[in-house]
This record gives structure tokens, sequence and C-alpha cells, in this order.
């Protein structure tokens, strides 16, 4: 069985020496060249398994490098050697194209567990595995709008490199979900996914959640604990909400991205780690930079890719398909039949704007499973406001002899909470009262309110009556 082989292109000999040694040692063929025209000629005459290219060399820079194999050899990762520091080179390198970034002077630790990652990356490309994986992971991202096929194609480059990425997208368009695809389609497939919401955690918490603690740090510290960088090691950290981070955080968190490696409070030392970031929110990182509410090293050294999530209103052709997976995903943790659209309902929800987006398409058909008669879904059992359909939509709404949706669906869009929860009580006493004459037998329960016994259920859960 032939050895892989590296390509490593750097102007000073000492580099040279030290991976040619490194990656001896790992059972790795080396080829070493010190600038851009020996390289082109080492490409020319053989392919690679991995290159490894500095930023500066006597002729020419590392990104010509990284241009050349992108165009001829694609599936041979790319690394770049920066300067100390110097991740402005670090981040054209990989929006380049690169896989990842190696820094001097160069940790033997870190560099071994690059090439064993990038390594991993070119034998599934090359026994088909990614592809593979990527069509049976994909299938979760419903719709055929071509939005849908650019972000399913541009999930399918992200997750070739190391490049962070930041995923732009209103609230519940699906961005987790997006993270974890480029995750799982990519060579840390086998490593953990760790999703974080940045707004969740107390101000106070953050370092010790992030970086973990050593025993006797500070008061409660009863015994060490791994942070959330530690617990991503050789996979991925999804910082969601991203933007809620506060400042002093946001600097600790740059240095940790650039550094590669974090203290935990109460550590001497630092820990190195290998993780790849992705991170996301709602809300627009620009203006926030702009306004000074988040750091612009950190917003530039998260957002080397950007990839933008369309809310549901840019694909309305993606409706009927999404509706229909989420029925059917319905039906099988309840154990009933699937629900059916009728046309109305159809059309209906293709008109409404959906400002939840795929969530709240979630929640309204769910809603109208419980509250619909048998499996069939009219459009007025959708109940969707008035005020976010588009002009024709009421039309769709009567077409299937009833009235238009109420203007306010009665559990999430009234303005006023005072009176949501006048009606709640009103429901909730009737229910019960009905419960007791019917000594809790639900159906007769249900039979006595005159609502099916689906909407009595939903009811109960909503009221949280047990």
């Amino acid at each position: 069985m032939s050895l892989q082989t590296v390509l490593v292109i750097d102007d000073e000999r000492d580099i040279r020496e030290l991976l040619t040694i490194t990656l001896g040692r790992m059972d790795l063929q080396v080829e070493a060249v010190g600038t851009v025209a020996e390289a082109r000629r080492a490409l020319a005459e053989r392919s690679f398994d991995l290159c490894f290219t500095d930023m500066r060399l006597p002729d020419g820079n590392g990104q010509e490098i990284i241009e050349l194999i992108a165009e001829n050899s694609p599936d041979t990762p790319v690394a770049m050697i920066t300067a100390y520091g110097n991740v402005d080179a670090a981040v054209n390198a990989l929006k380049a194209g690169a896989f990842d970034f190696v820094s001097k002077p160069v940790d033997i630790q870190m560099l071994r567990g690059l090439v064993r990652t990038a390594l991993r990356l070119a034998e599934e490309k090359r026994d088909g595995a990614a592809a593979a994986k990527a069509g049976d992971s994909s299938e979760r991202l419903i719709g055929d709008s071509p939005a849908m096929q650019q972000v399913r194609a541009t999930i399918g480059k992200l997750a070739r490199n190391q490049a962070p990425v930041y995923i732009a997208g209103e609230s519940g368009v699906g961005k987790e979900l997006v993270a974890r695809l480029i995750h799982e389609q990519g060579p840390r497939a086998s490593g953990p996914f760790v999703p974080v919401n940045c707004g969740a955690i107390p101000s106070e918490l953050m370092e010790s959640e992030f970086f973990g603690h050593r025993k006797g740090s500070f008061t409660g510290a009863g015994a060490d604990k791994e942070g959330l960088f530690q617990a991503a090691q050789g996979g991925t950290l999804f910082l969601d909400e991203v933007a809620e981070l506060p400042l002093h955080m946001q600097v600790k968190l740059l240095r940790a991205i650039q550094e590669k490696a974090v203290r935990p409070i109460g550590g001497r030392d630092e820990i190195p780690v290998d993780v790849r970031i992705l991170s996301a929110t709602h809300k627009n990182l620009g203006q926030l930079v702009e306004q000074g509410q988040f750091r612009q090293d950190l917003f530039y050294r998260i957002n080397v890719i950007e990839l933008r999530v369309p809310p549901l209103r840019e694909r309305r052709g993606d409706v009927p398909q999404l509706a229909a997976f989420i029925l059917k995903a319905l039906a099988g943790k309840s154990g009933e039949s699937i629900g059916q659209l009728s046309p109305a309902a159809r059309d209906a929800l293709e008109a409404y704007d959906f400002p939840g987006n795929v969530r709240e398409l979630e929640n309204i058909l769910e809603r109208a499973m419980a509250m619909c008669d048998g499996a069939n879904i009219d459009a007025f059992d959708l109940m969707l406001p008035k005020r976010s359909m588009r002009s024709g939509s009421d039309a769709a709404a009567s077409a299937s002899g009833h009235d238009a949706a109420p203007a306010v669906a009665p559990s999430t869009t009234s303005a006023n909470g005072g009176l949501d929860d006048y009606i709640s009580n009103l429901e909730r006493t009737a229910i019960v009262k009905a419960l007791e004459e019917s000594r809790y037998n639900k159906t007769a329960a249900a039979r006595k309110l005159g609502i099916t016994f689906r909407a009595l259920r939903y009811k109960l859960k909503k009221l949280g009556i047990d």
C-alpha cells in the first residue's frame, strides 16, 4: 500500500525540516520545496493528498498555490502557514479555499490533528462517502425551490473546508439545521456537534461555560469542569444567537478562536482545542458592529464565509412539501392518520407571509391537526391571522365554504395579554367542569363541550390541565 503524500511549500528551511520530520513520523511521504515555481513543477508531476504552503514566498504567495490547487485538484486540502497573529492572512486564505491554517511557531499537536482531519476528508471524497452522507442528511432540508437548491449546494462546499461560517437568517428558518448539515457532511462528522445558545447563558457564568474551570477557582466550583470548547474537541461548536455575547466575552472568544486554545478559570496553562466554529443570529451583525455593540475583529473572524438562509415567504413554492413533511412527522408522534390539506388550506398557507418561518408553520399545523374534524384540514382550521396574509388570501380562505380565518389566532397573536388570560380561564373552567361531570372520560367530556376529542386533547395540553 503506497504512503499518502504531502507537499510542503515554505522558504524557511527550519519549517520545511520540522514538517518533514513530523509528517514522516505519521507515515506520510513528504516533498518539500521553497518557491512557487518549484511547487508548480511538483504539482504538475504528481498528485498529493495534502498541501501546506507559506503565505509569503520569494517568487509569489501562497494564494497562488491555493487557487492553482482549487482549479486543478479540488479534492486536495490546502493548509496555509501564517505568521503568528496574522489573522487577516488566515482569513484571506480560508476565503480563497484553504482547508485550515497553521500559525508559526508551529504547534506539533495541533498540526497532527489538522493533518488527520484533512486526510480523512480527502479519503471520504475518494470513497464517495461524503457524497452519500450529503444525500442522506440533506433530505431534512425540505424544498426544491432555487433558493433551497442554492443553500444545499453551498452547504456541500462549506463542509469541505474548516473556515468559520456565519449563518444569517430570520428566527425559525432552520439555522441550526443548516449548521448540523455542514458538520455532518464534513470530515468532523464523527466528532461532537455542540450547539450553544449564547443568549441563554448568564453573563457571569459565560467564561466558565465556554472555557471550563478548575476546582476551587471560585465559590461553588467543587470540581473541575470542562467547557464547551473542550466538549466540542475534534468536532464543531455552533454559537447560536452570537450577537447576544457581551463585549467582555467577545474579547475572550476572539482570543480562543485565534489561538486555538483556552485557559480554564483557575488554570495555569492553556489547553489546545481543535474545533470548527459555526455561528448564527437573526440580528444584523454588521449593523451592530457600526453601533459599537459587536467587535469588528470578532465579526471578521467568525464571518469568513456567510450563508444566508432564506425566509419562508421567499420560497412559497416549498410550503406544500414542507407541510406534508411536518404533517407526516406529527402523525408519527401521535399515532394518528396523516393530516391532509384541502386545496383551500394549501392556497391559504402559500399566501401567508410566515413571520415565524418554518417554526411557525409547524405550530400552525400542530394546532390545525388538533382542531380539525378527522384528518382533513381546511383553511378555517389553520386560523391564520389576516394581517400577515397577502392580497387575495381571504378568497383562498373563503373557498372552503367558511368565513375568512380570524384576524388573530387565539393562542398566539392576541395583542392583549389580559384578554388572553381571561379567555384561557373561561376555557379552563368549562373543560374542568365537563371532565368532572363525565368522571374524567375525555371522549364524553369532548362531546359535552361540542368539540372533537383531538381538540380537547390540544386544549388540555395548551392550558396545562393534567
